[in-house]
């Protein structure tokens, strides 16, 4: 039973990192139906800016838990100006082409960003300090639930609950809304689009950045390279939960994190990543949409 329940919160853990990566990708393809490919690389950057603002702070002597508050706050804001960044260079002079104009320059920063980062830093994995502390009420079941995995549920609870309270009741959500719904009759109605998309990127880039710091805490070690393998099954867990639907991304994360964690466990770790697009797949031949997704219907 102990073990069962060690892969049930380990794929918890999984699926909440991807939840908030993949938040990102479907507020993104809600408001301008196109799928942000550098998304992966903004999680990666909030790692390593993390990391360096830590390594600072602790030379500095501050404490644990000010560094993580700190590192995790300095990560959101320089990934999020990343993300605005990414939108006024990538996306807005392609708004009006076509589609695969804007896939393409999508992967053409996804792949500018990796490498900058490996410049800058190295392709070797760097050690990341365990910046969460560790808490007493677990300290009988540390071999099944560390503390880490507690931050990590708890911080994508409550910024599932920010969001969802943000898109209902403020005049912001209101407008992101009507601009998924019809963008055009949105900039009729003087809703400025522009800045509706910006604000979207910028909020997907601040969970994303935030899921990089939690897992690079969690799991003590990050490289250049993260963000496209988290960044490609977060944008699985999207499709599988029904793109474009807040509550299918998140859990479409969690589906995929058990389907990993428990085909790991049980079968075989060599081959999780082949098992979960199998299962992808699967899903996909029966609700094509997704679990949550809703199939367009064109009206004559």
């Amino acid at each position: 039973m102990d073990y069962f329940l060690e892969l049930f919160l380990g794929g918890l853990t999984r699926g909440s990192i991807y939840a908030l990566i993949a938040l990102g990708y479907t507020m993104v393809y809600g408001i301008i139906q196109l799928i942000n490919f550098a998304h992966g690389e903004i999680y990666m950057i909030g790692a390593f800016t993390a990391l360096i603002v830590a390594s600072i702070l602790t030379l500095l002597g501050w404490n644990q838990v000010a560094i993580i508050l700190i590192a995790s706050l300095v990560a959101v804001v320089y990934s999020s100006a990343y993300g605005f960044t990414i939108e006024k260079v990538a996306y807005k002079p392609l708004r009006h082409a076509p589609r695969l104009s804007a896939l393409i320059s999508a992967i053409g920063m996804s792949l500018f960003l990796q490498n900058y980062v490996l410049l800058a830093q190295t392709s070797d994995f760097l050690p990341f300090p365990s910046l969460i502390p560790d808490f007493n009420f677990l300290k009988n079941y540390e071999h099944i639930v560390r503390s880490s995995e507690i931050v990590i549920y708890a911080t994508t609870a409550i910024v599932m609950v920010l969001l969802t309270f943000m898109i209902k009741f403020t005049k912001m959500g209101k407008a992101m809304r009507a601009t998924a719904q019809d963008r055009e009759m949105a900039m009729l109605v003087g809703v400025d689009v522009n800045r509706v998309i910006s604000v979207t990127f910028i909020i997907g880039s601040a969970t994303a950045a935030l899921g990089g710091v939690l897992i690079a805490s969690h799991i003590g070690q990050i490289n250049f390279y993260i963000g496209f393998i988290a960044g490609i099954k977060a944008f699985v867990a999207a499709v599988l939960g029904g793109i474009g639907s807040m509550p299918g991304a998140v859990l479409g994360s969690l589906v995929l994190g058990w389907t990993e964690s428990f085909f790991t466990g049980y079968v075989s770790s060599d081959y999780e990543d082949v098992f979960a697009f199998l299962f992808l797949v699967f899903i996909l031949i029966f609700r094509p949409a997704g679990i949550l997704g809703r199939s367009d219907t064109d009206k004559v």
